[in-house]
Parts: structure tokens; sequence; C-alpha cells
């Protein structure tokens, strides 16, 4: 299929495409990297008036350092990330994620903040931002919000983003030392959505016990599912399967996933449960060879 006709904008500076997002509001989208919406466009599952194309902002492709944790623009590949020494060394969870974001080819052209702003609750980058607790950036002529990941994602495919903003950027928080990272999913193959998707973050004390722990769901609601209580079980807990297994059985009791063509709501939440075992081993395993690495260097 083709898309339904629309005016083609090229904005060359922030400040048009701001003018532009202003004068057509809920009439424009904005193309940024194109992976979503083109097909969307395609097949006419959405029908803008205008396409406000921001590739000319170049400012906005940066992946840099930015108060105790790392910054991401608008423009920012995923490839850029999935390649980003700033994103190994800072963000392992990020890092964790990127290579399962589409395909090769998708991550080439998609951006870090198209993920985010189309908002697929069986995405993996809105998981890691709620998980981790990063906010995004959205400008408008009116001014800058900064919006927590908390407060970003509304239900499926919907933000809390005015159709006049344009979100220009987003902020993950550093992990601290001693801290491992999974991120497990299960999908028809490797690159499609995941039917079942485990953001894991643990961060060791010294003893060993755990001092932070960061847990977010996809494929299981409207909206990627982070599970503060069960962080907060965690903590000052040793990594070990009885407590995995704890806040497995506890997030499996509380989900409420739906059926599709898919997969069953019965199958989604055993899923589940096991991932949420198997990402919390494999970060805990992680978190504690950095301790056993750091131990070596001395």
């Amino acid at each position: 299929m083709k898309p339904a006709r629309f005016t083609y904008h090229d904005p060359v500076s922030r400040d048009e495409a701001l003018a532009l997002l202003t004068s057509y509001a809920d009439d424009a989208k904005i193309l940024a990297g194109g992976q979503s919406l083109i097909p969307l466009l395609n097949m006419r599952l959405a029908q803008p008036a205008h396409l406000v194309d921001i590739n000319h902002l170049t400012e906005l492709a940066y992946i840099h350092e930015e108060k105790g944790g790392i910054a991401i623009g608008a423009l920012a590949r995923h490839r850029d990330a999935e390649h980003s020494a700033i994103v190994r060394r800072l963000c392992p969870l990020l890092a964790e994620a990127m290579p399962l974001v589409g395909h090769a080819p998708i991550r080439s052209r998609g951006t870090i903040c198209g993920s985010l702003a189309h908002a697929d609750p069986t995405a993996e980058l809105p998981a890691v931002l709620l998980a981790l607790g990063g906010h995004v950036y959205a400008e408008s002529h009116e001014g800058t919000r900064t919006i927590a990941a908390e407060n970003f994602f509304i239900s499926e495919l919907q933000t809390t983003l005015h159709s006049t903003e344009l979100l220009t950027g987003v902020w993950f928080p550093a992990a601290p030392a001693h801290t491992g990272a999974a991120f497990l999913e299960i999908c028809r193959r490797h690159g499609d959505f995941a039917l079942v998707g485990v953001a894991a973050q643990i961060t060791l004390a010294e003893d060993q016990h755990i001092a932070e722990a960061h847990l977010a769901l996809v494929g299981v609601a409207p909206t990627p599912l982070r599970d503060i209580h069960s962080e907060e079980l965690l903590r000052g807990e040793l990594p070990e399967t009885g407590i995995f297994r704890e806040v497995a059985a506890r997030i499996m009791s509380m989900l409420r996933p739906g059926s599709d063509i898919h997969a069953s709501a019965e199958y989604r939440r055993s899923v589940a449960g096991v991932l949420v075992e198997r990402a919390l081993s494999l970060a805990s395993e992680r978190a504690r060879q950095s301790i056993e690495g750091e131990e070596k260097k001395r």
C-alpha cells in the first residue's frame, strides 16, 4: 500500500521544526528514523496531513555523559548506542538491550528517542528507561519539559508528549560500581518484538548483598511495567535462587497480561516468571564478576 497524501516539511533549524509543530499540532507527525512511522503510513494506520522531517537537526545526534548519566539526542541512531563505549561503560542495561532492537538495518536508521516516543509495550528501550528511572526532554515554543519515565508512558502507543512538542533527548542514569545487567526476552525470531521481556539490573555491596535492584517487564501490560515492590524486596538480600524465585512468583501472581494470536495470557505469565528469575540471576552473576575483577587488580 501507499500512504495517504501529506505535505512534507524539511526544517533546517529547531525553531523552524517547533514552529511547524505549533502550526499543525494534531495534523503533523515527526520523521526521524521512520522505522515505525513509515510502515504505519504505508498501511494507512497513520494519516497525518503534514510530515516534519527533523534529520537536518544534526545537533541532536549526540551521545555524551551528562549529570551522572548518559544523554542521548533525538537523532542518535540505535546503532550509535549499540557501539558506544560510553553506553557500555555507564549504562550496562541499555547496552544489553540494544542488540535486541529489531534487525541491523533497522538499528542503522531507527532512533532511541523515536522508539521511546512510539511507546510500543513490547519494545525494549521503554522498559530500560522505566527500570532505571530515567527521563526525557520535550521541547516546544513554550519551553522544555523534563518528563520522568513513570509519567511518560500512558498506554499502548501513547505518551504524555504533546502534539506541539519535539522529543529532543533522553537521559539514563549511570550504573554504580559492582553492577550487572541482563535483558532477556522470548520472541518468535530474533529481531521481532518480544512476546515477553525482562530488564534487570543488580548492584552489589562489598559484602555481596544486593544494594540496588531495577526490574521492568515488556509484553505483559499496555505499557512497560516496573515492579518497585519487588526491587525493595531484593535490597539487602543475598543474590540467591530463593529470593529470585520469590520475586518471580510474586510477579506472576500480580500480572494480568492479555491474550492474542501470538500468545495466551497464561503463557505470557508463565514465561515472565521464568525470565525474571533468569534475568536477576544473570545480572547478579555479572555484578559478582565485577567485584572479583576489581579484587584481582588490587
